[in-house]
């Protein structure tokens, strides 16, 4: 099996990761692209907020956005959520997507992050995927308000 490989996002790479980040919740409209490029770009400029790609053979097959947050509590220490965990359909259940997390929890506390967190769904599978990459459930409690 070959290795994933971690890379940064960037400007070309716009198409690969809405094509993946849509069989994340497949049931969402497609973003206008103009609106998308955007915000995609706001992204790789702005610091502390990465999109990465995991590459295996030159194909990419999984992505997640890490957004490091700057702190005042912990001496300073800025946190980490991650966001839009997803692999390529075809290409799940092949460790990639735990290769990738893993990496990027790895790239977050070696800036100085103290801690890494992500929300999910209700899906028992996923939790289960989260629990394998070393996450802990129930350590926080989750407050959500959509508009």
């Amino acid at each position: 099996m070959d290795r994933l490989k971690l890379r940064e996002a960037n400007s070309s790479d716009y198409d690969t990761v809405v094509s993946l980040m849509q069989q994340l919740n497949p049931d969402d409209s497609m973003i206008d692209r103009a609106k998308g490029m955007e915000i995609f770009n706001t992204i790789l400029k702005t610091e502390g907020l990465t999109i990465f790609i995991g590459d295996v053979g030159g194909q990419s097959v999984s992505t997640c956005y890490l957004n490091v947050i700057p702190n005042l509590t912990r001496s300073g220490q800025a946190y980490a959520v991650i966001e839009n965990v997803v692999s390529d359909e075809a290409h799940r259940r092949n460790g990639f997507g735990a290769a990738m997390l893993k990496q990027v929890i790895d790239k977050a506390f070696d800036i100085g992050c103290y801690k890494v967190m992500l929300l999910t769904g209700r899906d028992i599978q996923a939790h289960s995927f989260y629990e394998h990459c070393g996450m802990v459930k129930n350590s926080k409690t989750a407050f959500v308000i959509r508009k």
